[in-house]
């Protein structure tokens, strides 16, 4: 039986695939938190691995706090790119294989256009930057590695956008959300799901593949969407990224192309609506 590592078991992605598990008992499933496999300790992330001894190993840990990483640099480039230099040595070395999560923060957001697994990268702030660098260093120790780049992730899990503005239209009267950042959702039951085909099926392609869900929308049109379904009344005003400064910079459109991963896996990439209806039931 093989035995399938998730680091970041606790977090949104981590927790919907242990949600999954239970339906797919032909894998042995090791749901790793940050005690058991610590990405921020280079020193015993190696021994970790060792006493685990995977064949799969799902990376869905990172540093994710993007404003915060500004002036958390140097972890997060230790999270999110030294940690994946040696869990990618590591897969290499012991043959197993890697299927590695990743942004599309690695993009300035200046296409028009969704975005392929092709164009050209050039993140415009540190969290981006962290993640581009696990990226490269991830195919070169491990030319056979999966990458996954998802964008706006949201799950019944953790801490979201869709959790956060479910609060907010029940406190307040009115709310303002950015109107000029373009790109899609992605229900994180969806990748995890994703994640379990590719694993599954019977060919490894390696490369990086895009995942989000299908639609083009703003956060403003994403958080109408979120009041619609879930019938508040808060009045939601649309407001452009100048009038809510932060300390990270955003990509103003990472859309993300999906026709790769649809072709070669097969994948569903359901429509963002129904997939958001399934937080409300």
């Amino acid at each position: 039986m093989k035995k399938i590592l998730v680091t970041g078991a606790t977090g949104q992605l981590g927790s919907e695939l242990s949600v999954l598990a239970p339906l797919h008992t032909q894998y042995e499933w090791v749901f790793a938190d940050r005690t058991q496999i610590t990405l921020d300790n280079l020193e015993i992330l190696q021994s970790q691995l060792e006493v685990i001894n995977p064949n799969i190993i799902l990376n869905c840990g990172a540093y994710t706090a993007v404003d915060k990483a500004e002036s958390e640099k140097d972890l997060a480039f230790k999270v999110n790119h030294l940690a994946v230099a040696l869990i990618a040595k590591y897969a290499r070395e012991n043959n197993a294989r890697l299927i590695h999560v990743s942004t599309d923060y690695v993009f300035d957001g200046s296409s028009s256009i969704a975005l392929t697994e092709e164009a050209k990268t050039s993140p415009i702030n540190v969290y981006g930057e962290s993640k581009l660098a696990g990226e490269i260093t991830c195919l070169k120790e491990n030319p056979e590695s999966i990458i996954i780049r998802t964008s706006w992730v949201y799950s019944k899990f953790g801490n979201n956008f869709v959790k956060t503005m479910q609060r907010l239209m029940q406190e307040r009267d009115e709310i303002n959300v950015v109107n000029d950042q373009i790109g899609s959702p992605t229900y994180a039951a969806d990748l995890a799901q994703a994640m379990i085909d590719i694993i599954g099926s019977a060919k490894w392609i390696p490369g990086i593949y895009n995942y989000s869900n299908e639609g083009e929308i703003s956060w403003y049109e994403f958080a109408l969407s979120i009041k619609e379904l879930g019938g508040y009344n808060c009045k939601v005003g649309g407001i452009p990224s100048s009038s809510y400064p932060t300390p990270a910079k955003r990509p103003s459109y990472s859309l993300l192309n999906k026709e790769k991963i649809k072709k070669v896996y097969n994948v569903n990439v359901p429509h963002y609506i129904e997939s958001l209806k399934k937080i409300f039931v």
